[in-house]
């Protein structure tokens, strides 16, 4: 597989530390709120990276974090009169319902920020004794010019960083010189804090993902991921105090996503044309929401419109539409016949797609291409070998791209099959009456009837 690497700007052949294995970072959420269609996105994007590298053979360990300690919590907390462990509890437990609705797989550990505070405390301590790092008051700094490679990943050099960097200060502050960021927050009245050799206080943003990726997956990860927001100052920051403290690579590949745009204008809550996840999936549901997410490269800017998400729900029609016939199909087809020719042509096609920086564009332009061969083959009353064979590779494919997972119940209950039974008796008898009688009864309970030259066709709605 090869990615385009942030980094290096280029394609890379990803070779990973361990052998068969892929460590992954990916960062979460602030669990402040409810997510976003933007925060749904690298959601999204890396778990299709995650479940294509399981079905390429890799162990893959991913590790997605909770930011559950910041000044948004704090806030949010204040004017609603809870705690903000309380805040964090709600909006984890909402975005475990809009993530579960996306079908985004858990993480191999989810670590919240709060959980991990010895850690935290640990890499500071190393980054003061190597003189990265450097008390100010109540707080703790890194000395970003200290690091010869800072802006290595945003390809800035710290000269037009520094130029930028009078309107990241905040009043207050006490640094050695503007491009330090803060490790420790000294403790305000009536915020959370936690001792430590600096003083009573809490962690900065930056360090808490170092800490996190480090104790669950090493000093050198494979793969850190994440929204091309984050390129400055988080990861670039990341970087610095990781490698600063470890001596070593942090993360050997970078991936970005694209942002998204509402309407052709960037999203903002200033401009009315936020979205929440929930309040789109309420209206379209989930899945039109996945796939819409990744049918374009995922490192592209994406444009949300309303057009866009009911082209998103006619695709994946087309997509179950498709599977209904199959397994009708299949289940009246004469046993043996060849396997289909086009089955492994189809599979190498949606292989190379995401072998290729991951384009699930092209992987989804592979899975429609299949369902046209699959429609044929139904046409062409195709024996079960075959038809089993291309509804394998759709499960394949739908498995990896985590689409199609609405799928309809597998059995149906005997009084239905009893009333269909009826029907057809009453058709035979020509009692057409009592036919459209048992039809619209069926169809109450969300059940409807095809008839078709191999026999009744039984729909659920």
């Amino acid at each position: 597989m090869k990615i385009l690497n942030t980094l290096t700007r280029i394609k890379q052949e990803l070779n990973t530390v361990e052998s068969g294995k892929v460590k992954i970072y990916a960062c979460g959420p602030t669990v402040y709120n409810y997510i976003h269609i933007g925060n749904a996105r690298p959601l999204c994007v890396f778990d299709v990276l995650r479940r294509f590298l399981e079905y390429r053979g890799y162990e893959v360990n991913f590790v997605q974090n909770f930011t559950d300690i910041d000044d948004k919590l704090i806030k949010k907390a204040n004017e609603e009169g809870i705690t903000v462990k309380e805040v964090a509890e709600r909006y984890i437990k909402e975005f475990k319902i809009d993530s579960d609705g996306l079908n985004v797989k858990p993480a191999t550990v989810h670590p919240r920020a709060t959980e991990n505070i010895d850690a935290i405390i640990g890499i500071i301590n190393t980054l003061i004794e190597k003189d990265y790092a450097y008390v100010s008051g109540n707080d703790v700094y890194f000395r970003a010019a200290k690091f010869n490679e800072y802006g290595k990943l945003s390809h800035q050099p710290l000269e037009d960083l520094l130029a930028g960097a009078s309107e990241r200060v905040e009043i207050g502050e006490e640094k050695e010189n503007l491009m330090d960021f803060c490790l420790w927050k000294g403790a305000k009245p009536g915020e959370p804090a936690w001792e430590s050799p600096f003083g009573l206080g809490r962690p900065g943003w930056h360090i808490e993902c170092s800490a996190m990726a480090g104790r669950y997956l090493g000093k050198t990860i494979d793969i850190h991921c994440g929204g091309q927001d984050l390129v400055f100052p988080h990861h670039e920051n990341e970087i610095a105090q990781s490698e600063c403290a470890n001596g070593c690579t942090f993360a050997n590949y970078w991936m970005h996503n694209g942002y998204i745009n509402v309407d052709n204008r960037k999203m903002s809550k200033s401009l009315g044309n936020f979205f929440t996840v929930r309040d789109v999936a309420e209206k379209y549901g989930y899945e039109p929401i996945r796939y819409f997410l990744i049918s374009s490269h995922y490192r592209s800017p994406i444009n949300y419109s309303a057009d866009i998400l009911e082209q998103s729900k006619n695709a994946l029609e087309r997509l179950y539409t498709c599977l209904d016939n199959l397994e009708f199909a299949i289940s009246n087809a004469e046993e043996g016949g060849e396997a289909a020719d086009f089955v492994n042509t189809h599979r190498t096609a949606f292989i190379e797609a995401l072998e290729d920086d991951l384009n699930t564009a092209d992987a989804l332009a592979a899975l429609f291409n299949l369902v046209k061969d699959i429609n044929k083959q139904i046409a062409d009353k195709a024996g079960k070998t075959a038809l089993e064979e291309s509804k394998k590779l759709f499960d394949e494919i739908c498995s990896v791209l985590g689409l199609v997972y609405n799928r309809k119940k597998d059995n149906v209950d005997d009084e239905i099959l009893k009333l269909v039974e009826a029907r057809t008796e009453a058709r035979k008898n020509r009692d057409f009456a009592t036919a459209d009688k048992i039809r619209d009864e069926l169809k109450a309970m969300g059940i409807t009837l095809e008839d078709t030259p191999d026999g009744v066709k039984i729909v659920r709605s």
